[in-house]
């Protein structure tokens, strides 16, 4: 095994105490007020904020600093309405057969169903697909570790850039979809949502709990 190298931390920056209080009471304010809507505007989002988004997402820590993620920016209609389908068929098949009834009863309060009429009506979708492992160029696999803890800090992080950009992030699971996007590619997508809700949108009745 060759011996780790290692460069000096030439970004690092730290911050008078009372710098360090405001920045920390600034951004737990925002991540307050960070809520998830499923009522959407069609208004348009700048590509350069969808790009930045993903760029902090693609800086999350990963399992041997791996990064075992693909993020693909969908904003073709067509596409949006083929993932629309197979969304509501997947959901269809979740909420009239599969789901348990805790899970059910645990969802009754946000109001969800297999209606997904946002997924036409987002000008982009990010998906998020999981790289369990990746191709050396002689053909070789190589496990990524701890990838779908990996991608979901990086999902995480894609949030919050959402959030701080003022624009609401939604999310739906799709299992049906690998073959729609990225046919090579393999593993667990997420669909992510980049739009602006307008202000008259309803939102659950329901509360985060308090850091314990």
């Amino acid at each position: 095994m060759a011996p780790a190298k290692f460069i000096p931390l030439g970004n690092y920056r730290e911050f008078p105490i009372d710098e360090m209080s405001q920045r920390a009471f600034a951004f737990c304010e925002l991540m307050q007020s960070r809520r998830t809507v499923r009522q959407f505007s069609n208004r348009p989002v700048p590509r350069e904020i969808i790009e930045q988004c993903v760029r902090a997402a693609a800086r999350a820590p990963s399992g041997a600093n791996l990064q075992p993620w693909h993020f693909v920016v969908v904003s073709n209609q067509a596409v949006k309405r083929q993932i629309r389908i197979a969304a509501e068929q997947e959901e269809l098949e979740f909420y009239n057969r599969r789901a348990p009834k805790e899970w059910l009863d645990a969802l009754a309060p946000l109001g969800t169903d297999e209606h997904k009429p946002f997924l036409e009506l987002a000008p982009y979708l990010i998906a998020v697909f999981v790289e369990r492992y990746g191709l050396l160029p002689d053909g070789r696999r190589v496990k990524h570790y701890y990838a779908m803890e990996s991608v979901g800090i990086a999902t995480g992080i894609l949030i919050t850039a959402i959030s701080s950009a003022t624009i609401s992030p939604s999310r739906t699971a799709v299992s049906a979809l690998i073959d729609l996007v990225i046919p090579w590619r393999s593993g667990n997508l997420s669909v992510r949502l980049l739009l602006f809700f307008d202000t008259n949108r309803t939102l659950p009745s329901c509360t985060k709990q308090i850091a314990r």
